[in-house]
């Protein structure tokens, strides 16, 4: 069992800025890539940004809509990504989901994890 738990959410006004975290826990298990989408009410959950373990360290990627605002990084002896949130619009506001791609030991199938969603609202 694996369990991701989000933290760091809640209400900032506009310009304001958070740090999400979010922690996996439980079996032991390799992770590949971890990252972040958000889902609007009555929208579609979008990426939000996403960071990859390679040989020579990390890449990572962005929505154009948060590219310059948002920063994502991991702590992978915690297994822990972040992400750094400055800038916030109202148009931010919704629910962030954390995902990680990874493997539990025993198992030779990869799979996406998520955690429950943490709220984040932007509003003056």
């Amino acid at each position: 069992q694996v369990q991701l738990v989000e933290s760091g959410g809640g209400l900032v006004q506009p310009g304001g800025s958070l740090r999400l975290s979010c922690a996996a826990s439980g079996s032991m298990f390799s992770i590949n890539t971890m990252g972040w989408y958000r889902q609007a009410p009555g929208k579609q959950r979008e990426l939000v940004a996403t960071i990859t373990s390679v040989s020579s360290g990390y890449n990572t990627n962005y929505a154009d809509s948060v590219k310059g605002r948002f920063t994502i990084s991991r702590d992978s002896a915690k297994k822990t990504v972040y992400l750094q949130m400055n800038s916030l619009k109202p148009d931010d506001t919704a629910v962030y989901f954390c995902q990680m791609f990874m493997r539990l030991y025993g198992s030779a199938d990869w799979k996406y994890y998520w955690g429950q969603g943490i709220q984040v609202t932007v509003s003056s």
